[in-house]
């Protein structure tokens, strides 16, 4: 497999993600490389403490010369460092396991991630949805899609359906510094200076790439808005790289559909709510509401289905928790979807 290293270009988004780490396959998709691991070994999970001992130091170093070494944890004196590593290693050795990020993702997810830290599978995760975006320049489109690596907070007002980074929220709450938005989105009681909150709009669009990694934009999912429209594009994107799945996805209201025959909840609630609609259970105004967005994906291959649902769209939905978070799981789709086995 022939690789090409990827450079980043002016104009570039996420670059916090480390996708300039990485080598490509001519298809675009990522292979991991030792400057790559080097950026996870350079977390503070895996940085040794003042008080670690002189053989986690070592192994430390050996690691950032070696990232695919070999790792030995017997002589560490720190059971929860020895721990760490472990972890590490594990999985560290299931994605070199794999020929892409791309596909060891999949199999991480189809194999089961327990034991895996979520904030790896979310570093993973913002990778491949970084290559999934490559040389998409519609900013609503962008901010979608960070919704499938970053938890977000909703607020609905106004006739619009706003969606704003939960943990940079919890930030300037800290810092008593959000804004009239800010104070909106965040939990009742919050009483933090004013400050700006920008939701992306046609004007704040040119300046999404620069600021992209601040996460500091709101996004407006709103029947109509420029948002609801960029987060299909987004699972669009996401599905015919990361999956493989070529679909066209279009927002809608409501399911109008007497013969209703799949969904994907893309989070916990979306999940659960659309079950018990399916079953023709009774499901309460109040959280019937927490649905913020909803979808038709149609396979632009339908033998890609499974044979009894070819030619019938899967409707996808996105919804808030009860304490107003959203916290989609891609993954969802990849164990979700009716796709047919492999030929």
């Amino acid at each position: 497999m022939s690789l090409t290293t990827f450079l980043p270009a002016p104009g570039e988004f996420w670059l916090a993600s480390g996708h300039a780490l990485c080598d490509r396959t001519p298809e675009g998709l990522l292979v991991a490389t030792p400057d790559l691991w080097r950026a996870f070994l350079a977390r503070p999970e895996l940085l040794p403490p003042e008080e670690a001992c002189d053989a986690e130091r070592a192994l430390h170093a050996r690691m950032m010369e070696d990232p695919l070494g070999t790792i030995e944890t017997g002589a560490l004196a720190d059971p929860d460092a020895a721990e760490n590593w472990q972890v590490f290693r594990g999985f560290r050795d299931r994605v070199m396991a794999q020929p892409t990020l791309e596909a060891a993702w999949c199999a991480l997810y189809r194999g089961g991630v327990a034991g895996v830290p979520p904030l790896f599978l979310q570093m993973l995760t913002h990778l491949v949805t970084r290559a999934a975006m490559d040389g998409v320049g519609d900013p609503y489109a962008l901010r979608a899609a960070e919704c499938l690596f970053r938890p977000q907070r909703a607020a609905i007002t106004q006739g619009a359906t706003l969606l704003a980074d939960e943990e940079v929220l919890a930030s300037r709450a800290a810092d008593a510094d959000l804004g009239p938005l800010g104070r909106l989105l965040t939990e009742a009681g919050a009483t933090p200076r004013e400050a700006e909150f920008d939701v992306l709009n046609d004007v704040g669009g040119p300046h999404y790439a620069p600021r992209s990694d601040a996460h500091d934009f709101a996004l407006d999912i709103a029947e109509d808005r420029p948002g609801q429209h960029g987060l299909a594009r987004a699972l669009e994107r996401f599905c015919a790289h990361v999956l493989g799945v070529r679909a066209k996805i279009r927002p809608v209201p409501v399911i109008e559909d007497r013969n209703w025959s799949w969904h994907v909840g893309l989070d916990v609630e979306a999940m659960a709510i659309a079950n018990d609609l399916w079953h023709g259970k009774k499901v309460a105004q109040a959280r019937l509401a927490r649905i913020l967005w909803l979808g038709v994906l149609e396979f632009e291959d339908a033998s890609q289905a499974v044979a009894r649902l070819r030619g019938k769209p899967v409707y996808v939905a996105l919804a808030m928790d009860a304490s107003q978070v959203v916290r989609m799981k891609p993954q969802n789709l990849l164990t979700g979807l009716p796709l047919a086995p492999p030929s």
